[in-house]
């Protein structure tokens, strides 16, 4: 039976978890596995499995690497995920999967009163599109892109309809796709941050077209040197 989901509420964002790590973005409705190994992010997944579940996965700002075990700087705009899975290994270790709930705003870091890092938090939702009107067309364009590139992605993914059958706004159905084709931390970071559904379809549309345009590029044209 799948757990209920969390409210992500004033008490749930009062202080809660963040797991900083330099290329992960988590998206809502999207699900990330994670090996938990290093004793402050163990104690992080002891305490939330015994709490409301809910952890975020805030991405490190780059120039981290000298100070990885203390406290860098980490982007504001975090994705929020529920342990649904998890498994202890005998000697600690945590296999854990989380699913995203929703994207919150980092308002201020907490004393270090643990050995992981707390946040006071605001929850963040979509903002009503400047241009709703656009949200169809780059649905329309993104159905003709994946009917070209679905034979060639991995199968959970050929199936627009289906990958999207529990994307019950553009904003998740934007969310679910970004999910499944943004490879690069940096793009997902951008999307993660942009909260009008239309913008973040168009973006999509505009990678996806990329990725068509170099997938079915023709060999490049040989001249004669003369």
């Amino acid at each position: 039976m799948a757990e209920p989901v969390p409210s992500l509420d004033e008490r749930a964002l009062s202080a809660l978890p963040i797991f900083p790590l330099p290329d992960v973005v988590l998206f809502p409705s999207a699900t990330l596995p994670l090996h938990v190994f290093e004793p402050r992010y163990r104690a992080l997944t002891r305490d939330v499995l015994s709490g409301n579940r809910l952890l975020a996965m805030a991405r490190l700002k780059p120039g981290f690497e000298g100070d990885y075990d203390g406290r860098p700087p980490v982007y504001e705009m975090c994705g929020v995920g529920q342990v649904v899975k998890d498994l202890q290994h005998p000697d600690g270790r945590y296999n854990i999967v989380l699913r995203g709930v929703g994207r919150v705003r980092i308002v201020e870091e907490l004393p270090p009163e643990q050995l992981y890092r707390v946040v006071r938090a605001e929850r963040v939702d979509d903002e009503l599109s400047a241009d709703p009107a656009l949200i169809p067309v780059w649905k329309t364009k993104l159905g003709e892109l994946w009917g070209r590139l679905g034979p060639h992605l991995p199968e959970s993914l050929r199936d627009l309809h289906e990958l999207t059958s529990e994307a019950e706004t553009a904003g998740a159905y934007a969310d679910t796709l970004a999910a499944a084709v943004l490879a690069d931390p940096s793009e997902a970071q951008r999307m993660l941050e942009e909260l009008d559904p239309a913008e973040r379809l168009r973006l999509l549309v505009e990678r996806v077209q990329e990725l068509s345009d170099a997938l079915f590029a023709g060999p490049p044209s040989q001249s004669k040197l003369n």
